[in-house]
């Protein structure tokens, strides 16, 4: 793609994540998506022939994100802040992800390969945040990424259909989070 294509397709899906979480996945119109990423609607019909190009897309993006990121925790930062930090991006990913996810799989099934695949990202990002982290002796050794991710898509469906909390989120991740520290005589 020439760099100026490139540009015009981040900016299509950033608009239209962004517009995804603020209306949901079927809420938002092409048109309304192509204006706020500042192109004409051929531009986005180009490099997106139909709304469900468009979502798979945004959907990939998201997962390429939450694994780049996974790779620059495993690097940078220590292993329990690496695992909280990645679970607070995964918590983000799950707030957009309700929607897309209810549209792609109205089209795709459940068992569709980018679902599938992208579950496999996100589980392999998971095992080595936390695995780093129970080698580290900072995350009991019993904790399984599964469950942890479910925890995290829990609270975010707790929070979506509770009353309105702007803390509440993060307050049970934390408790998630604390509930993953090693038990103090634990074993004997």
């Amino acid at each position: 793609m020439r760099a100026d294509a490139q540009r015009n397709y981040a900016r299509l899906l950033d608009a239209a994540s962004a517009a995804f979480l603020e209306h949901g996945a079927d809420d938002v119109s092409l048109e309304e998506i192509a204006r706020r990423a500042g192109v004409g609607i051929g531009t986005l019909y180009r490099h997106f022939p139909t709304r469900q190009a468009l979502l798979e897309a945004v959907y990939r993006d998201q997962v390429a994100a939450l694994e780049a990121r996974a790779q620059e925790l495993l690097k940078a930062e220590p292993p329990g802040d690496a695992l909280a930090d990645w679970l607070r991006a995964l918590m983000k990913f799950s707030s957009t992800k309700h929607s897309l996810t209810s549209a792609l799989l109205a089209s795709l099934g459940q068992d569709s390969d980018l679902l599938s695949s992208s579950s496999q990202v996100i589980r392999g990002a998971a095992d080595a945040l936390l695995a780093r982290a129970q080698e580290a002796g900072v995350v009991r050794p019993d904790a399984d990424s599964g469950d942890v991710i479910r925890l995290v898509h829990a609270v975010n469906i707790a929070t979506q259909r509770g009353p309105a909390d702007p803390g509440q989120a993060d307050r049970m991740l934390t408790l998630i989070l604390d509930g993953l520290r090693p038990q103090a005589g634990a074993g004997r």
